[in-house]
């Protein structure tokens, strides 16, 4: 049964990294998503898209050719999740060894399909493959199941409180 949800995955929607022409649809995708205490900015989602284009990962819906969905983060040395990545594209280190997800965005109308699962999967695979050791989130607790369900592991309450939320701080060992 996986594999052909994943077959139906591969051939209704394309993956790869954003084009810079899909800039304000990624950031109309992050306003949609997330409330606004939440939601980084439009700005910020641009530039983050145009600065390191190579740590998103999007779906495509072959159809429309449109996003249905996104991840998208920044890489550093640092050891632990900090509200400075969500506004600051500047932090990315392209040769750090973590990865600090900023945002996991599926359209309300490509939910429960298993794209946010296959985007996850593909996008910590392709950051395995570039040698990176760990992948860090933060996420409210209603989705921490949800998180763990994909591998991650709950390291507690983080430092973070971006939008004046409790987060959680999620971790994925890579290349152990």
């Amino acid at each position: 049964m996986e594999n052909k949800k994943k077959d139906e995955l591969n051939r209704r929607f394309i993956f790869r990294e954003i084009l810079p022409e899909e800039a304000d649809q990624a950031a109309d995708i992050e306003q949609i998503c997330f409330p606004p205490n939440e939601a980084c900015s439009e700005a910020m989602m641009k530039e983050r898209a145009i600065r390191v284009p190579e740590l998103f990962l999007v779906a495509v819906d072959r159809e429309t050719g449109k996003l249905a969905g996104l991840l998208n983060g920044l890489a550093t040395d640092e050891p632990s999740f900090r509200d400075e990545f969500f506004t600051n594209a500047g932090l990315h280190d392209p040769a750090g060894s973590n990865i600090m997800l900023l945002g996991l965005d599926v359209l309300p109308t490509y939910r429960g399909q298993g794209l946010a699962r296959e985007i996850m999967s593909r996008y910590l695979c392709r950051e395995s493959g570039r040698g990176r050791k760990l992948v860090i989130l933060t996420c409210l607790e209603s989705k921490v199941k949800m998180y763990e369900k994909m591998g991650f592991s709950n390291n507690g309450i983080a430092e973070s409180s971006w939008g004046g939320e409790q987060w959680f701080e999620m971790c994925y060992l890579l290349n152990r």
